[in-house]
């Protein structure tokens, strides 16, 4: 009879983490990691020793101080006495807003320059291309530059629109006024407004939210819902009977009707810009250095999501084009349908990059005097309190959140469209 037992556990020494192969990796790890961090306190502490020598310690009580500077573009009230904080979210306002118009304009002119690069027609081919390699090869900041003089050279001066007879008219029936100044566009009013919600006080940080916003936002919502479950009737009538309903219209009288009788109850107007003394008066003003940087991130960045968009097409197998094209469907109903849809799982990754790009390329709008958070924090607010560390340990933490998140959105919405594999 043959009696198997186990073998004897072999008790840890310690000269195991240097010499066994099953904790060798993660001795070394460990010990690297302690060296990374004492090397990261060295620095902190030599630099706030350095400080204190030099009779300016760490501390960020500069953001309390009169700021003392005005901001040409906000979106928020502001003016030259409040705070450097104050002064710093508004110009993380301005760098939000040209982030998010940026990348909206280099999607829709990048992916219209991707599909166009692979069109049959010679000559649009051959003009996307000059296109791309024109942008892509010449540096973001020329482009600002070139595209902040030619407003400021082409387009005229408010005077021209003085006198009995004007050099220049505004276009769009007399509501849009384009000068060298920036442009004037009409401003939505509400004679019969819901008011603000104030938030914060006098606090650095307030700001008001419109109800008027707030109520839109309400019954847009409401009218989706309503057009969803329309869309989700339809397709049960179909599975049923074969035969689909025709629900345009309801879709349509759902996403305008209650919208548009929100706004006759709210006593909606616009308010037109009028020239007035020396400059236009009223209206919104977006001045000529948002619309450099906007326009010259934008081409430059579509430039590189065209690439993207042509690489991702071309992923694709000719096949699917083929079976598309045998079940009837027209050139352009193949590539909205079929193509693109699975284009996206090669092109959505390399595009969130290209969007961190264009974020962090709007830190060159201090080249034509657009206040971001790098020109008020960054710059004045820096250069008047000399706190270089401090402003540059901030700036740069604000950079990094809006990076992540814009990275973490970017893969959520990957994760939602990818294919799921069996």
């Amino acid at each position: 009879m043959t009696i198997l037992t186990d073998p004897p556990k072999e008790s840890f020494r310690l000269s195991m983490l240097l010499y066994d192969t099953r904790y060798r990796s993660a001795t070394i790890q460990a010990i690297a990691m302690i060296a990374f961090m004492l090397l990261a306190a060295w620095l902190i502490n030599n630099a706030i020793t350095n400080l204190n020598t030099l009779g300016k310690p760490m501390s960020f009580g500069f953001l309390g101080d009169t700021a003392g500077y005005d901001i040409n573009q906000r979106l928020l009230d502001y003016d030259s006495q409040d705070s450097h904080l104050r002064a710093a979210l508004i110009g993380l306002l301005n760098t939000l807003v040209v982030a998010v118009l940026g990348c909206i304009t280099a999607t829709i002119v990048g992916v219209f320059v991707g599909v166009m690069r692979l069109s049959n027609n010679w000559l649009i081919a051959r003009i996307m291309t000059v296109y791309v390699e024109t942008f892509r090869n010449v540096p973001v900041l020329l482009w600002i530059i070139l595209a902040m003089a030619i407003l400021i050279e082409t387009l005229p001066m408010p005077r021209a629109f003085k006198g009995d007879t004007p050099t220049a008219t505004m276009d769009l029936f007399n509501t849009v006024a384009v000068t060298n100044r920036g442009v004037y566009i009409p401003e939505p009013l509400f004679s019969r407004s819901l008011g603000d919600i104030h938030f914060l006080g006098d606090m650095a940080l307030r700001f008001d939210v419109s109800m008027d916003l707030i109520a839109f936002l309400v019954v847009l919502g409401l009218s989706i819902f309503g057009m969803r479950k329309v869309i989700a009737r339809a397709n049960t009538i179909q599975e049923e009977t074969g035969d689909r309903p025709k629900t345009w219209h309801v879709l349509l009288g759902l996403l305008f009707g209650p919208s548009i009788v929100l706004m006759i109850v709210l006593g909606f107007h616009l308010g037109y810009p009028e020239l007035k003394g020396f400059n236009f008066r009223g209206g919104i003003h977006m001045r000529n250095s948002l619309i450099a940087l906007w326009l010259a991130l934008s081409l430059y960045t579509a430039a590189f999501i065209a690439e993207i968009v042509r690489a991702g097409i071309l992923a694709i197998s000719t096949g699917q084009s083929e079976a598309a094209s045998a079940l009837g469907l027209r050139p352009n109903r193949t590539m909205r349908l079929v193509i693109l849809p699975q284009a996206l799982r090669v092109i959505i990754p390399p595009m969130i990059s290209n969007y961190l790009n264009l974020t962090k390329n709007s830190s060159l709008a201090i080249a034509v005097g657009y206040m971001d958070i790098t020109g008020t924090l960054g710059g004045i607010t820096m250069n008047q309190t000399g706190r270089e560390l401090e402003g540059v340990m901030l700036l740069m933490l604000v950079y990094l959140a809006i990076s992540l998140s814009i990275s973490g959105l970017m893969n959520w919405y990957n994760n939602s469209v990818k294919l799921v594999e069996r």
